[in-house]
């Protein structure tokens, strides 16, 4: 048995002492735990916290192990692009179900599924590499969505199909393809922005 007291943790002599050190580094832990919670509910857009350390204390993000695994490489990328992490998340969700190691019958590869052509074009040197492949695939999303106008379904249809018949077409190529890769990305979009919402700094 054991009690606490204002002096520490203290054992009846029938405890071990490995067990009293195991007992006070959980109450350590404990105390911890709550004061970082407090100050996050205290101070939601405290500079000292980073998005991924906030997503790495996100129930969510245990449940979810693939896009945890990446979640501080996307919000990196979304921060430092102003494109919406839910976004980048539902994109990579949609190219290859978060498998790094991906290959597309037509040569795309990784995360983005990034052809080499337009990886190179990017800077992006290692296409298997998350974190390469993540801050390419953003940075060309940021482009797509600049060139046209900040319109989400337009910026998808050129990350599938490309910017030229976009234009061609003025709009959604009439491709069955990427037509359903647009309903997908916006379906998974709009569930990373719920399973999201309340996080700060979110773009």
């Amino acid at each position: 048995m054991y009690f606490l007291s204002f002096k520490g943790l203290r054992a009846a002599e029938k405890v071990p002492q490995q067990v009293i050190y195991c007992l006070a580094v959980a109450l350590l832990a404990l105390t911890v735990g709550m004061f970082s919670a407090s100050r996050a509910q205290a101070d939601p857009q405290d500079g000292d916290r980073t998005r991924a350390q906030v997503f790495e204390k996100s129930e969510w993000l245990t449940e979810n192990e693939s896009e945890g695994r990446y979640m501080e490489i996307i919000m990196a990328a979304a921060e430092r692009y102003g494109v919406d992490p839910a976004l980048i998340t539902a994109i990579i969700k949609a190219e290859s179900e978060f498998n790094p190691r991906a290959v597309s019958h037509r040569g795309a590869r990784g995360l983005m599924q990034l052809m080499p052509g337009t990886a190179r074009a990017l800077g992006v040197k290692n296409s298997f590499n998350p974190e390469h492949n993540i801050h390419g695939g953003t940075k060309y999303m940021k482009q797509l969505l600049d060139q046209f106008d900040g319109k989400v379904k337009l910026a998808l249809a050129a990350y599938n199909a490309g910017s030229r018949k976009v234009r061609k077409y003025q709009g959604v190529p009439p491709y069955k393809v990427t037509r359903s890769y647009i309903r997908k990305v916006f379906s998974y979009y709009e569930d990373y922005k719920r399973m999201m919402e309340g996080y700060p700094n979110r773009s």
